[in-house]
């Protein structure tokens, strides 16, 4: 890791102009999911209490080496390549649905056995349709704001993509896509009716799934009252609840939790707050949201920055690596807090899941080379280019 450093060190021949902050949140974040990751798994095994931490320690390690090298990729490259890339994600949804090629667990069929790694094609096939659409949209941005058939182009593709991830099934991974891919369009400019249009009828497509899925109908009840049937279609949200009730202003403290111990279910990936919740108390549940708000408030500023160097390709990139993760985020944090139906998303950068760890990393490289490209561009004071869609959408 460190002679990739060094490489990359030696190509920009200057110090790395990274935004410290956004770097400073997003491995605070990385600690923080170990510690807890540690303190939700450690009484598991009494042969082996670190098995949990060790595999999401290398997890962490592979994704801040997978990052290190993304750092040396122009953005000009990932533009060339976004097409393909959605090829590939594509491909990936297909084969994971395919028996003896993906893999099944807990009714779900998400992940592709590649020896001691089980890659989830969903968790790449986001990034890769962010990549795609922010190609798309750089390229027919005037189109895509005009004309009806430049919005239903895109939206045709990102509906294959959400029915494959739909087959695995894998609801709140799809809204994630969906939501993030929409979020992308409206930034670009596409006129509020369309936009209404599709949202409606992605919302009316979630409602039935829900409907006619009796698992998913059952969730909901739950959502409405958890403590109704706490033995059985509300476990979940109620421990989830009585965690954070035990933890009141300032927790238990670190590894003191109860809850965790066989009473909460997933309490290492999707209620991983919960635990925070009950350790560290409301204040460490704040200080959670504090920093994927501020994560997501960094990517819009990296945005902006984009937008004043000209280079529309990043302006979108960075919106959609925000919207990403601020939404995946807070729809973890509504649904562990009792806000929203349980949806089977991790918490990013922080949850234990290896595909989950690395994607997130990635992401967060990729907003530090946007800035790297674009502060020395701002700094030097290039004219800012006012007729871009964005710009029309905010001024």
């Amino acid at each position: 890791m460190i002679a990739v450093a060094q490489i990359i060190q030696q190509r920009f021949k200057e110090p790395l102009a990274l935004d410290y902050q956004l770097l400073g949140a997003a491995l605070t974040l990385l600690f923080a999911g170990l510690v807890f990751v540690t303190s939700a798994t450690f009484h598991r095994s009494e042969a082996a209490p670190w098995f949990y931490a060790q595999r999401h320690m290398i997890a962490i390690f592979i994704g801040l080496g997978a990052s290190l090298v993304t750092l040396a990729i122009p953005m000009r490259e990932w533009e060339r390549w976004s097409p393909w890339l959605y090829a590939v994600g594509l491909l990936l949804l297909v084969m994971v649905l395919i028996p003896g090629v993906g893999r099944e667990a807990n009714g779900a069929r998400r992940w592709i056995p590649m020896g001691p790694f089980n890659l989830q094609s969903s968790e790449f096939m986001k990034l890769f349709m962010m990549m795609f659409l922010a190609g798309y949209l750089h390229r027919r941005e005037s189109e895509v704001a005009r004309k009806v058939w430049g919005f239903i182009k895109p939206i045709i593709l990102i509906i294959m993509a959400s029915v494959l991830i739909l087959l695995q099934p894998d609801l709140g991974t799809t809204f994630v896509l969906m939501m993030t891919a929409l979020g992308m369009l409206w930034l670009a400019g596409v006129p509020l009716w369309q936009f209404s249009i599709i949202l409606a009828m992605a919302a009316a497509a979630v409602v039935a799934l829900i409907v006619f899925e009796p698992f998913r109908w059952e969730r909901i009840k739950a959502f409405i009252d958890p403590f109704a049937d706490p033995l059985d279609s509300g476990y979940q949200l109620s421990n989830a609840l009585i965690a954070f009730g035990r933890g009141e202003w300032f927790g238990v403290g670190i590894g003191n939790g109860i809850q965790k111990l066989f009473y909460l279910p997933e309490a290492h990936n999707d209620f991983l707050l919960a635990v925070i919740g009950e350790e560290l108390g409301m204040m460490g549940t704040v200080a959670v949201i504090a920093l994927f708000t501020f994560i997501a408030w960094r990517a819009i500023r990296i945005a902006v920055l984009a937008e004043k160097a000209g280079n529309r390709f990043s302006v979108y990139v960075a919106y959609g690596c925000g919207l990403w993760i601020g939404l995946q985020g807070f729809i973890n944090i509504a649904v562990n807090l009792g806000m929203m139906p349980t949806k089977g998303l991790t918490l990013p950068l922080m949850s234990y899941g290896g595909n989950s760890i690395i994607v997130a990393c990635l992401v967060i490289a990729i907003l530090q080379r946007i800035h790297m490209e674009v502060s020395g561009i701002v700094a030097a004071q290039k004219p800012v280019k006012k007729e871009g869609a964005l710009w029309r959408r905010f001024s």
